[in-house]
C-alpha cells in the first residue's frame, strides 16, 4: 500500500508545480520523487496526474485524493513534532515578532510572569510587518509572531485570535480629501494612496491597492508620517491616529457613507514543531489573557 514518501511526493508536486520543483523541496532527486508518484498511482489503479502538457495537471482522481493526503501528510508532521517535544521540556529562547500596528501595553507584565515560571528564559523581539512574520515562523527565524490575520497561512503554522483591532481612513487635515464630504469611495482613487506591504512586496489581505497611485512602506508608523505630511490617504489602526486626530493634524476621511472602519483580527501565531512546548503554550496563554486589544 502507500507510504508516507509517496503521499508526500504527491502534495508537493501539486504545491510546487512540477516534480523538478518538489524534487528540490523534498532535496530529492527528480527520477526519485517521479517514482514515488507512478508507485502512488499504481496503488490507487488511477492517474493522478495528465502529462500531455509541460507541467503535470491534476486529474479529477488526484483532486480527490489531495485533501487526504494533506491531512495524512499534516498529521504526520504533527505527530513527529510533538514526539520531539516530549524531549524538549528544556526549550528556553522565544524570538517574539509582532506587527507595529499592534498595540502591546502589558508586554513587560507577559515576559515578567513568563520569567517567573522560565528563569532562564532567552528573548529576543522583532518588528516587521504581518506578512514578513508569517514567513519568519514558518522559516523558523522566530517562534512566536503578533500579527493582524491573513486569509492565506502556512499549514505549517498554529493560530488563535486574541481579539480585534478597529482600523479607519486617514488623511492630513490639510489635504484637498479633508476639504470637503466625498459622496462615495471612488473618490479616493484621485489621491495618491499611501499602503502597507512586505519586504518581498505582498500585500496584506485587507490592504489592497485602491488607487492607481500608490506609495508603499513596511510599517504603520511610516504611513502616519507620510500621511501627516500630505502626501496621501491611508488605512491606519485607530490607536495609532488618535493622538495625531486629536492634535488636529489628521482627519478621518470624511465619506457620506460614514461608517467604513474595517475590524482585523489579531492573531498570536507559532509553527507547529514547537507550539506545544511548555513555554510556548504559556506564553499563548498570557497573550490571551492580557494582552489588550477591543473585543
Amino acid at each position: 500500500m502507500f507510504s508516507l514518501e509517496q503521499l508526500e511526493a504527491f502534495m508537493e508536486t501539486v504545491e510546487s508545480g512540477s516534480f523538478s520543483n518538489a524534487a528540490r523541496q523534498l532535496k530529492k532527486a527528480q527520477s526519485v520523487v517521479s517514482q514515488h508518484v507512478m508507485n502512488l498511482e499504481i496503488d490507487c489503479g488511477v492517474e493522478l496526474f495528465d502529462r500531455s502538457g509541460r507541467y503535470p495537471v491534476l486529474t479529477a482522481e488526484g483532486s480527490k485524493l489531495l485533501p487526504y493526503a494533506r491531512a495524512t501528510i499534516l498529521q504526520h508532521r504533527r505527530l513527529k513534532h510533538t514526539a520531539l517535544s516530549l524531549f524538549s521540556s528544556q526549550f528556553s529562547e522565544v524570538c517574539l515578532a509582532v506587527d507595529e500596528g499592534i498595540p502591546i501595553q502589558r508586554i513587560s507584565e507577559i515576559i515578567r510572569l513568563l520569567e517567573s515560571d522560565f528563569p532562564n528564559i532567552e528573548l529576543e523581539f522583532l518588528s516587521a510587518s504581518s506578512i514578513d512574520i508569517i514567513d519568519m515562523v514558518h522559516s523558523g527565524r522566530s517562534s512566536t509572531g503578533l500579527i493582524f490575520s491573513e486569509l492565506s497561512m502556512p499549514s505549517s503554522i498554529d493560530f488563535e485570535s486574541i481579539g480585534v483591532i478597529k482600523f479607519d481612513l486617514y488623511v492630513a487635515s490639510s489635504h484637498p480629501l479633508a476639504k470637503s464630504v466625498a459622496p462615495n469611495m471612488d473618490a479616493l482613487r484621485l489621491y495618491r494612496q499611501l499602503l502597507i506591504r512586505s519586504r518581498n512586496t505582498q500585500t496584506s489581505s485587507f490592504q489592497q491597492a485602491f488607487s492607481p497611485d500608490v506609495w508603499y512602506a513596511d510599517n504603520y508608523y511610516v504611513l502616519l508620517e507620510l500621511a501627516l505630511q500630505g502626501h496621501g490617504w491611508c488605512l491606519l489602526p485607530e490607536h495609532m491616529a488618535s493622538s495625531s486626530v486629536l492634535s488636529g493634524n489628521l482627519t478621518r476621511v470624511p465619506i457620506e457613507f460614514e461608517q467604513i472602519g474595517w475590524y482585523a483580527n489579531v492573531d498570536v501565531i507559532q509553527h507547529q514543531d514547537k507550539s506545544s512546548l511548555p513555554l510556548l503554550k504559556r506564553l499563548r496563554q498570557l497573550f490571551r489573557e492580557l494582552l489588550v486589544v477591543q473585543k
